[in-house]
């Protein structure tokens, strides 16, 4: 692993040799810090504007320039809040720490302690005259060649740390991801939604059509799934008794990984009853525009160059109006998958081998259709085949109670009136169970426990999913998932 250091990376291990030598810890256990960066700067403040002697002050943060000036030396510490300058004389810190420690064996990268008065140096910038200078950490890898400079890509994803400490906006960019994670729990619960959780392993994966990675219990000694979904158990929590409910938590699809696409990914999904789809529209224009606002202060943003407003009412468009607008063809005249391939084929579109009616207007809509839905729409309308777990309309009983909300050209989320019907939702697990025994290996199971959940009663229910990984890219404005992931799949460089 330490084989072919280069020439840096060998002088600092020589430093941390000469370290042990001198008895100097290169690794202490502890360290003390009375104020951050920002914190110091407050401080200085605050003595300057009453007259009082600034206080003395303990630092910590990485070393990331150091200018040493004959007896005397600047250097910048930076911490989580920001940087700050240490003024470091030898009269203050002592002959041996100056030459020895300072000059000698400290580098850009390590960590450092200081403590000493605050003061304002002549050019004005916010400082510490340093009393006592200690090292607690040793970096044995030098920064990135230009500091806050690292771009590869590939070093950038595999080794996130380097990104992070050489690319502040990096950071900033999870700063963002962590307050829209907070801002949605905010929002939920004031509208008086229960956050609970449910199952990551599972003895039958459901609520989506998707492939499930698969692991095995030793001790049960049976197949257990990684959830694909939150679906059928948040579900089963409305049986029960509550009425709103939520839940923030990883999924696992073990399908491609693209641009918007991570095996492993950030799903929020909440559940209300005595509601449908039409509440799950203004509860989802009324969650992400609280985002917006707690964010930004207001509801426009920039994506990718394009300016988003994202002030409600949004679009409403039914899936058939969209298609047929950007295609001229209406799939309701072709009453099965056959006449519908055959549509397609003289519009260009290959469709795909085998595939039922729903899944052809599928690939419809997201060839000709998703891509140029930047502004917020909601897609309404889906048909049945690709909805298994939602409520048949009552005017078109090949459609159901179902949205999609698209910013950015991105599915952001997904949502139904619930099927609540017992025998309804049995018939269609058994359709898929055959689409599945025949080689759809996105599928849904038949999980007979949900229809005895069912059967138990499960009030007129609207239910949402959002893509938090995707929210994400929207506001921090980044084209790919991978830069809102901080540890996103990779290959491994092996393969």
């Amino acid at each position: 692993m330490f084989e072919n250091l280069s020439d840096q990376e060998q002088a600092r291990r020589e430093k941390l040799a000469r370290l042990q030598e001198l008895n100097i810890p290169a690794y202490p256990a502890r360290c003390q810090r009375t104020h951050t960066a920002q914190e110091a700067v407050a401080a200085l403040e605050a003595a300057e504007a009453t007259g009082t002697s600034a206080a003395t002050v303990w630092l910590t943060g990485r070393l990331v320039a150091l200018r040493i000036m004959g007896k005397a030396s600047f250097a910048h510490i930076e911490d989580g809040s920001g940087r700050f300058q240490l003024f470091i004389r030898q009269n203050d810190v002592g002959a041996e720490i100056y030459e020895n420690l300072l000059k000698k064996l400290l580098d850009l990268g390590d960590f450092v302690e200081a403590s000493g008065a605050l003061v304002r140096t002549k050019t004005g910038e916010p400082s510490c005259q340093v009393q006592s200078l200690r090292l607690i950490s040793k970096a044995l890898h030098p920064l990135p060649d230009k500091w806050h400079g690292l771009r590869d890509v590939e070093t950038r994803f595999r080794q996130r740390y380097v990104d992070l400490l050489a690319n502040p906006e990096v950071r900033q960019t999870f700063v963002t991801r962590a307050r829209i994670v907070s801002a949605i729990r905010r929002y939920l619960d004031e509208v008086s939604f229960l956050e609970v959780e449910t199952p990551i392993l599972q003895p039958l994966y459901g609520g989506a059509e998707a492939r499930p990675f698969v692991t095995f219990h030793n001790q049960l000694k049976q197949n257990l799934y990684l959830r694909i979904s939150f679906e059928l158990y948040l579900k089963r929590l409305l049986v029960g008794g509550y009425e709103r409910v939520y839940e923030i938590g990883r999924d696992f699809r073990n399908e491609g990984i693209s641009f918007k696409h991570n095996p492993e990914f950030t799903q929020l999904e909440f559940y209300e009853a005595y509601s449908d789809y039409g509440g799950m529209m203004r509860r989802c224009e009324e969650l992400i525009t609280s985002v917006a606002r707690a964010l930004n202060g207001h509801t426009r943003l920039t994506y990718q160059g394009h300016e988003l407003d994202l002030t409600p009412p949004w679009r409403r468009l039914t899936m058939r109006e969209a298609i047929r607008t950007a295609t001229g063809l209406d799939y309701a005249d072709y009453a099965d998958a056959a006449s519908l391939a055959a549509a397609m084929r003289g519009l260009g579109h290959p469709p795909e081998a085998n595939a039922n009616r729903g899944k052809l207007i599928e690939s419809l809509f997201a060839t000709h259709v998703e891509p140029n839905l930047v502004q917020p729409t909601f897609i309404l309308d889906y048909p049945v085949e690709i909805s298994p777990l939602a409520k048949k309309k009552d005017t078109d009983p090949t459609t159901v109670e179902r949205f999609e909300c698209f910013i950015g050209g991105m599915e952001i989320s997904n949502a139904f009136s619930e099927l609540n019907d017992p025998l309804d939702q049995l018939q269609r697990f058994e359709d898929m169970g055959r689409a599945l025994a025949a080689g759809d290996e996105d599928a849904h199971p038949l999980d007979e426990d949900f229809i005895t959940a069912l059967c138990y009663g499960l009030p007129p229910t609207g239910g949402c999913g959002i893509g938090i990984d995707r929210l994400a890219m929207i506001f921090t404005d980044q084209p790919t998932i991978r830069e809102v992931v901080l540890f996103p799949h990779l290959r491994t460089k092996e393969t």
